[in-house]
């Protein structure tokens, strides 16, 4: 895995203009980028760094090109010198943020928040210099809080200006439920900005709300309230939808390169150079252009996509491994030839014996797959001139005797034909 860390601040003071310009890149909205130069100019002027708060939902912690999105920012802030404060949720975790939700979430025990923090900062550190991070964890002050503490909190926002906040105005206008613990949950996040005194808190555009509320309790306590700066939402790769892991349209940090490459090249065209701009060290400059080139045809699409699959997989791999996953992805996709690595696998006795095997239960049951569902409608390359489509479709065991590749793996059985694979 090639870390994106970069270790030790810039060499040189960075002025405070210049620090803005350059963390101005890619941000969706900053609230406001008067106050973030006030900020900046102050930090210079008192020789202190910025604190800039992330929080951590350990409801989630597989990062994929979404989280990577702020996380990447967050870095920018550690190269300029200042302190990435991440707070691990433990104690609104067993809340669960209900931002675009439209339901309750279900609590979360201690030991799947401490398992959930673990696999985040373990991903993070490839992005992140964790090691110089302040990671803090809200039970420290949430779980001190009294019932005078609860009210005072709770006696600095309104109910109504709770609602104004797209999902729990979508909730209440279709009859659905609202716990009220559901209403504490930005009032947390709020309080975790007053307990470290954050000077920026950083998240997507769906945290916009959660983290102006943390303006104004920040007032309310009588800090200064936190400059919000928020990073645009990466779709996945149906290009429709936010990059989730469970709707299966996401580019995992720490996927394989040949993977990677491979999901990259199946987003459509239209979000190349988002992706350029999100998800690459390529300036804005080079965003722009592959845009226009886009735009009015004189750019192939899948030059550019190839490039954008290539920086991204370099950038967490490096430009060897990005090289051979375009390789691999051509053997397999343009070439229509299967690698000399291919694995094999052993039906299971238990499948061995049975009439009719459905080959999407055989690759989940092989640990080859992670849904049935996803695997309908999937197609092969050619093995030994023989092209297998339709995995929907049951097999009769009186067919085996042919070989064929799904994916990359070959599928041999142990019992009933030694010598064969299983036909789709």
């Amino acid at each position: 895995m090639h870390l994106l860390a970069s270790g030790p601040a810039m060499g040189g003071p960075v002025e405070p203009e210049d620090q803005l310009a350059a963390l101005l890149v890619g941000a969706e909205q900053v609230v406001s980028e008067q106050d973030l130069l006030g900020k900046l100019r102050g930090s210079r002027q008192e020789d202190r760094p910025l604190r800039i708060k992330l929080g951590i939902d350990p409801s989630r912690p597989d990062l994929h090109l979404g989280h990577a999105v702020v996380l990447r920012k967050l870095q920018r802030f550690q190269d300029l010198g200042h302190v990435a404060v991440l707070i691990v949720g433990d104690f609104t975790g067993r809340v669960g943020d209900p931002s675009g939700r439209s339901e309750t979430r279900p609590f979360l025990s201690e030991e799947e928040i401490d398992a959930n923090a673990q696999t985040y900062f373990d991903q993070a550190g490839i992005i992140l210099d964790v090691e110089r991070a302040e990671v803090r964890r809200n039970s420290e002050w949430l779980a001190a809080l009294d019932m005078g503490g609860v009210l005072r909190l709770t006696s600095s926002y309104t109910v109504a200006r709770m609602l104004e906040r797209d999902d729990f105005e979508g909730r209440y206008r279709d009859g659905q439920s609202i716990s009220v613990v559901e209403f504490l949950y930005p009032l947390m996040q709020a309080y975790d900005s007053v307990a470290v005194r954050a000077d920026v808190e950083m998240g997507g555009t769906d945290q916009t709300f959660n983290l102006l509320v943390g303006r104004d309790i920040q007032r309310a306590y009588g800090q200064e309230p936190q400059v919000v700066f928020t990073m645009p939402l990466l779709e996945g790769t149906d290009g429709v939808r936010k990059m989730s892991k469970s709707l299966d349209n996401y580019v995992g940090i720490t996927d394989p390169p040949e993977e990677m490459f491979g999901r990259l090249m199946s987003i459509p065209d239209e979000m190349i150079a988002k992706y350029v701009r999100l998800c690459t060290p390529a300036g804005p400059g080079e965003a722009d252009r592959v845009a226009a080139g886009l735009a009015d045809g004189t750019m192939d699409p899948n030059r550019a996509k190839r490039g954008m699959a290539r920086a991204v997989v370099g950038l967490y791999w490096g430009d060897g491994a990005a090289g051979a996953a375009e390789e691999r992805f051509d053997l397999i996709h343009r070439r229509r030839e299967v690698p000399d690595d291919v694995p094999e696998v052993a039906l299971p006795a238990s499948l061995a014996g049975s009439e009719r095997v459905w080959l999407p239960k055989l690759l989940v049951a092989l640990g080859l797959a992670s849904s049935r569902l996803l695997l309908l409608g999937t197609a092969t390359a050619p093995v030994d001139g023989l092209h297998r489509r339709s995995y929907h479709r049951p097999g009769p065991r009186k067919d085996w005797g042919e070989r064929f590749r799904m994916g990359a793996v070959f599928l041999t059985s142990e019992q009933g034909n030694p010598e064969g694979g299983i036909p789709a």
